[in-house]
């Protein structure tokens, strides 16, 4: 810095917090809207000990290349569908010792 000052803002440190990972994530559901099929309303149910989770999804049950990551909630409004495309979901939950194993892919026409 050309004033001989330096800050730093915004910095993440990621480690290993010697603690169990998430749980799962259960009660996954994904409800689409008939009349726009471009919106679907995405809820779970919320871990104790998770404060975010990863919503990934995509046109293909094994090509899920798009995802949100939702901090402290349990639903989230998406409106980012094709409505002619049938699409694939799945979550995991995040926590300071890492994330849990992702759920199944739910499909969603």
């Amino acid at each position: 810095m050309p004033t001989g000052k330096f800050a730093i803002s915004g910095l993440r440190v990621f480690g290993n917090a010697n603690a169990a990972k998430p749980k799962g994530v259960k009660d996954f559901l994904i409800l689409r809207t008939e009349k726009d099929k471009r919106s679907a309303w995405i809820k779970w149910k919320m871990s104790d000990d998770a404060y975010a989770y990863n919503i990934y999804l995509g046109i293909e049950p094994d090509k899920l290349y798009n995802s949100i990551m939702v901090y402290n909630a349990n639903e989230y409004w998406y409106k980012g569908m094709d409505k002619l495309k049938t699409y694939y979901f799945s979550i995991e939950a995040i926590n300071e010792n890492g994330v849990s194993e992702r759920s199944k892919v739910i499909k969603v026409e």
